[in-house]
């Protein structure tokens, strides 16, 4: 009898879907639930490390106080009463990006260590799981950030790279082209002197929009209407001249309208990325999924590092403009579920009919 309600208290626990939490140390479980021991007497988050206890000796709880009120102790290993790690951990960077957007200079690796009472490799490791970037490339996205206002207001290009904290304008002129996508004087006129050819037309989604700079293929819009399209690239580039597409142009255009039609052929033309160290490593990892496959947001988070990032990686397939060319149809919710996409969930999900199509012999 005793073996018998052993056996269906292990049964019970295994087919409770915590229990795979548990077996899987799931820190984003923690706070969920708590889980008891009765053998030794304590109760744990579900990430705690300690060793596995065997299922028929488990029991699971709402809350801390339900499970002290079963007679049990918080473990002293994982410390289920306090903040979980990985809240701590972002309570940590949180305090640490604040320090760096408040100084004059970004502070150095050693100096954010000594502030956080951690070495600079557990540091270095920490930041980025939590924000998808080093120490250092929040620094210089925040930095950028600063100039791209400064353009805006400072009365010279000069003062507006001294205001954003660049010590010497050879450091900004470095990476000025990929932090602005052109020369400072060209973004500060708003585009002026770059020139950007584009053509616009039909294909089986809709209105299609191709443009380009003279580094690459740097818009492909899909939308229900042309005006709306051509409104979009004209705000995004408001003094740029706007160039209509000669034939070789148009070549171009005919192979990004197959490659909608046909998205699993993949494009092999030059395209002109720009955006954050962040969005580069998330446009980048899209372009890895092959097509006629998906990818959930947390995969794609985990696969650049930063495996707290989930909603960086959905803010930066939000801000691609190259539909298709960087594949961010390709992304869905962990469930599989379709979510948001820039040019309607409606041709997300004919894109992804079509990949899962067997190619033509």
């Amino acid at each position: 009898m005793q073996m018998d309600k052993r056996a269906m208290q292990a049964a019970a626990t295994v087919a409770d879907p915590r229990w795979a939490a548990v077996q899987g140390r799931d820190a984003s479980a923690d706070g969920r639930f708590f889980y008891s021991v009765k053998t030794t007497g304590v109760y744990c988050r579900p990430s705690c490390g300690a060793r596995p206890a065997r299922p028929e000796n488990i029991a699971f709880h709402a809350t801390t106080t339900e499970a002290a009120a079963a007679g049990f102790r918080p473990c002293q290993r994982c410390k289920p009463t306090e903040p979980a790690l990985a809240q701590r951990q972002q309570q940590l960077v949180d305090r640490l990006c604040r320090l760096i957007d408040e100084a004059e200079q970004p502070p150095s690796l050693d100096a954010l260590a000594a502030e956080a009472c951690l070495s600079p490799h557990h540091l270095h490791r920490v930041f980025k799981s939590v924000t998808g970037l080093t120490p250092r490339d929040y620094a210089a996205a925040r930095r950028a950030e600063r100039m791209r206002q400064q353009l805006d207001a400072a009365p010279t290009i000069t003062e507006a790279i001294y205001g954003a904290g660049y010590n010497a304008s050879s450091r900004f002129y470095e990476s000025a082209d990929a932090r602005l996508g052109m020369t400072p004087s060209q973004y500060r006129a708003g585009g002026a002197d770059t020139e950007i050819r584009f053509a616009i037309g039909q294909c089986s989604l809709g209105a299609i929009l191709v443009a380009r700079s003279e580094r690459g293929v740097c818009a492909i819009s899909l939308g229900d209407d042309a005006d709306t399209l051509l409104r979009e690239l004209q705000d995004r580039f408001p003094k740029a001249r706007l160039i209509g597409g000669d034939a070789t142009f148009e070549q171009e255009v005919a192979l990004i309208v197959g490659l909608v039609e046909a998205p699993g052929l993949g494009l092999t033309l030059p395209l002109d990325v720009r955006g954050t160290a962040f969005q580069q490593r998330v446009w980048q990892a899209l372009r890895e999924i092959p097509a006629g496959r998906t990818a959930s947001y947390t995969e794609i988070a985990t696969q650049i590092g930063a495996p707290r990032a989930v909603r960086a990686v959905a803010q930066a397939c939000a801000a691609n403009t190259l539909a298709v060319a960087i594949p961010c149809h390709r992304v869905v919710r962990q469930s599989g579920e379709l979510s948001g996409y820039r040019w309607g969930v409606a041709r997300k999900r004919e894109l992804l009919e079509r990949e899962a199509q067997p190619s033509p012999r």
